[in-house]
């Protein structure tokens, strides 16, 4: 099985980071979306149909957090998985996202492996 995934990060860099960690871990992706915000990746989430969402915390328009609100009010998204990748440091929000059954955290920078296992751990491949 292949999965769709989406990528919403403000820095074009980090978003080609993650793309190409995913190909060289080879993992079974089908096609991937890329978003620049969360209002953007919100969108995107009514249109596509996508099995993982990789997550930064910090960007305009509609942060991570704010997004990760709007998905747990709507039935068809509140368990899609997610990969949150973000520099953040504050400890209680970040507690607050490790106790999301569907949600990793991995802290930037990051080596590929931990990308590959929290995608193994989440879509169970």
């Amino acid at each position: 099985m292949s999965y769709n995934i989406l990528i919403a990060d403000d820095s074009s860099t980090m978003r080609k980071i993650i793309f190409r960690t995913v190909k060289m871990a080879e993992l079974p992706v089908r096609f991937t979306l890329f978003a620049e915000n969360g209002s953007e990746a919100w969108e995107m989430l009514q249109r596509e149909r996508i099995d993982l969402l990789f997550l930064d915390l910090n960007m305009p328009e509609m942060d991570g957090f704010a997004l990760l609100e709007k998905m747990k009010g709507d039935e068809s998204l509140r368990e899609l998985p997610v990969i949150v990748v973000s520099a953040e440091g504050c400890a209680q929000k970040v507690d607050k996202l490790r106790d999301e059954k569907n949600v990793v955290f991995i802290k930037k920078p990051f080596a590929p492996r931990m990308i590959k296992s929290a995608f193994e751990e989440l879509l169970r491949v």
